[in-house]
């Protein structure tokens, strides 16, 4: 797969499509078995485990949170256990570093911390470096695209360019896909090392694509939020109603594209469902 600065266009249109929670059914069983557990065992929360596992769900799938950056979510997480359950040391910095951090990744934060002492941002690769291991460890038969989606994706390829958008780890994006042959329609891979979603969107754009032609299908806000930031349509996969929304996909929104009429009421029509889903 071509990396941005190689990247070049083969259509007129182009698909960019999420990875974790948008095509693949992996979100769920990796905050529920990784993310959150992870977090328990680093900083010891085990004796409220339930309250601050349920918490951590509500955060990073159900509500308007959901698909936060992984250290933004863990700081947010941090900061109410700290004020409700008992405090985090070197909470601040760590806190910080989520806010002002150009790039939020285990590369970004090994550098931080080559830059300054601190207990909390060493905790934090600590726990990022168990999350890894804890998702690679996850059975492979439990990390599936949903329905739909190999379908979907090989209807888009054959009128668009397909680009996936992902803010996951790259190793287990391509493994993911390519274990279940969805690299094949896809043209290129950027993932969390790649930059945000909304710097890929507009890279992309530079290879000669109206903004008109460019479609985000995404499961969270960050992703409607990078679509408008750069003036393309949003196409999103409803969380607990994954299959219905790739058949939607596939069956009325791929045409609408193609045929010019997806913006105005389809489009916020589109958008209001998504923001009254995640309430």
């Amino acid at each position: 797969m071509s990396r941005l600065s190689k990247y070049k266009k083969k259509k007129e249109f182009l698909v960019c499509v999420d990875s974790d929670g948008c095509a693949m059914d992996t979100m769920d069983i990796k905050h529920f078995r990784c993310f959150g557990p992870c977090m328990v065992e680093e900083w010891g929360l085990k004796q409220w485990e339930q309250e601050i596992l349920e918490r951590w769900n509500e955060i990073n799938l159900y509500t308007m949170t959901r698909g936060i950056n992984r250290f933004k979510g863990l700081s947010m997480a941090l900061q109410e256990i700290d004020r409700q359950y008992r405090p985090i040391e070197d909470l601040d910095t760590l806190v910080q570093w989520a806010q002002t951090s150009p790039e939020l990744s285990n590369a970004a934060l090994e550098s931080a911390i080559g830059r300054r002492e601190s207990v909390s941002l060493k905790k934090a690769l600590s726990w990022s470096q168990a999350v890894n291991a804890s998702i690679n460890h996850l059975p492979e038969d439990e990390k599936r695209p949903f329905e739909g989606v190999k379908e979907a994706l090989a209807c888009a390829h054959e009128r668009a360019d397909v680009a996936i958008v992902s803010s996951a780890n790259p190793d287990a994006v391509l493994e993911e896909w390519e274990r279940f042959g969805l690299l094949e329609h896809t043209d290129i891979v950027l993932a969390q090392d790649a930059g945000s979603k909304a710097f890929c969107i507009r890279e992309l754009l530079k290879a000669g694509y109206t903004e008109e032609h460019v479609l985000m299908c995404g499961d969270a806000p960050g992703d409607l939020d990078a679509a408008r930031q750069n003036g393309v349509f949003y196409y999103p996969i409803l969380v607990r109603r994954e299959k219905e929304s790739w058949e939607g996909f596939r069956e009325t929104a791929l045409e609408k594209l193609l045929n010019g009429s997806y913006g105005g009421a389809y489009q916020q029509e589109k958008i209001d469902t998504f923001l009254d889903n995640l309430k």
